[in-house]
């Protein structure tokens, strides 16, 4: 949710040749190595090979200066991955003919923008020029606005309140207002809530046990997780217990690394949504300076360089307490990884919060690519 640490990948492109599985102890060195070195509090991940097996790993503690197992596969706020499930959504209403990539948004939305020529498909690759809400409501001082809710509409008016950062089409630029807009053009074409939409036509169609959209009102996870950690003003917190609203289609679904895996696959390779809209999503525009080295974005996923070779498509999500990375690779191979606190958390410059994120994504390219 938060904007990206910007970080050179150089450290993570230590491989060449043909992707393969990456040993079991070198994927525990790799989370080892997010706990100890970089201090996070607890590091999960979960691969899953082209033929669906899969493989839980951990490191670290469920609760930090406590000495408690995390648990394998434990669920997390996914964040941004968010996007890519309301994504999808979008674009199985297009391939039923109900929302057109390129229409403009007041099509759907009248008044909901000043800007009459912001399409669909530039709020899908954050080309609309929208400012960004989550810049303008306060959550540097997040422990007083944690345990509020907002309504979407009062999002939307957030930035609506501000200038575009640029011209529709222009460039890149990240901002969670364009997934607010798709939530709610999503509900406007099928009368029904966004969540509601997202829980049928994919937690369901893929049996995403521990993956769901937290209803109004509900702070708590449900299942066995990991507590997660902020730094606020009172110092670092557990903030496993908040009120995502402020996140809503843009970052609020609660998920785990093996769920993301399977979702990923299912969204690149398989058929959640027709080929053309496959293609669609992944025709992709640059994102320098805005993400990490080399990712491109497309329709609500995002394309990384593998240092063997090809790329990986996922997304990625950022919310206070947790971060998640990781996606699925040509042959099919997925990986997920998710820390309990975001970059900048537990390490004490911005040098090390780099030094992190970079270290998060290694662990990515690692279990992708192998050795």
């Amino acid at each position: 949710m938060k904007k990206t640490l910007v970080g050179v990948m150089a450290a993570a492109m230590l491989f060449t040749g043909t992707a393969m599985a990456a040993p079991a102890d070198s994927m525990q060195k790799q989370l080892d190595g997010l706990t100890k070195q970089y201090k996070f509090p607890a590091a999960l991940a979960t691969t899953t090979d082209a033929n669906g097996r899969t493989t839980h790993q951990t490191s670290g503690t469920a609760e930090l200066n406590k000495r408690i197992p995390v648990p394998k596969n434990g669920e997390v706020r996914a964040g941004s991955n968010t996007k890519a499930f309301v994504a999808a959504v979008v674009m199985q209403l297009n391939a039923e003919g109900k929302v057109e990539l390129d229409a403009p948004v007041t099509k759907y939305l009248p008044n909901a923008i000043k800007d009459n020529s912001i399409t669909v498909r530039q709020l899908l690759n954050h080309t609309s020029g929208l400012a960004n809400y989550t810049e303008y409501m306060g959550l540097d001082k997040f422990e007083e606005q944690r345990h509020r809710y907002f309504e979407p509409r009062e999002l939307l008016d957030i930035a609506n309140a501000h200038e575009p950062t640029g011209k529709p089409g222009e460039k890149f630029k990240y901002s969670n207002t364009n997934y607010v807009l798709l939530g709610l053009i999503i509900q406007k074409t099928t009368g029904r809530p966004v969540a509601e939409n997202v829980d049928q036509r994919i937690i369901k169609k893929l049996n995403l046990k521990d993956t769901y959209w937290p209803t109004v009102g509900e702070q708590t996870i449900r299942g066995r997780h990991p507590h997660g950690y902020a730094r606020t003003g009172n110092g670092i917190e557990d903030v496993t217990e908040l009120d995502p609203s402020w996140g809503w289609a843009a970052g609020q679904i609660i998920s785990t690394t093996k769920d993301l895996n399977t979702f990923f696959n299912a969204l690149v390779n398989g058929d959640l949504v027709p080929a053309q809209q496959r293609e669609e999503m992944q025709k992709t525009v640059d994102t320098k300076g805005e993400m990490w080295p080399g990712a491109r974005y497309g329709l609500g996923i995002a394309s990384t360089p593998l240092s063997c070779g090809g790329n990986y498509w996922g997304h990625g999500g950022d919310i206070h307490g947790y971060e998640t990375r990781g996606g699925v690779n040509a042959q099919g191979r997925a990986f997920s990884v998710a820390v309990t606190a975001l970059p900048g958390t537990m390490q004490n410059t911005p040098e090390e919060a780099v030094k992190a994120h970079e270290a998060i994504l290694t662990t990515v390219d690692t279990a992708l690519c192998g050795k």
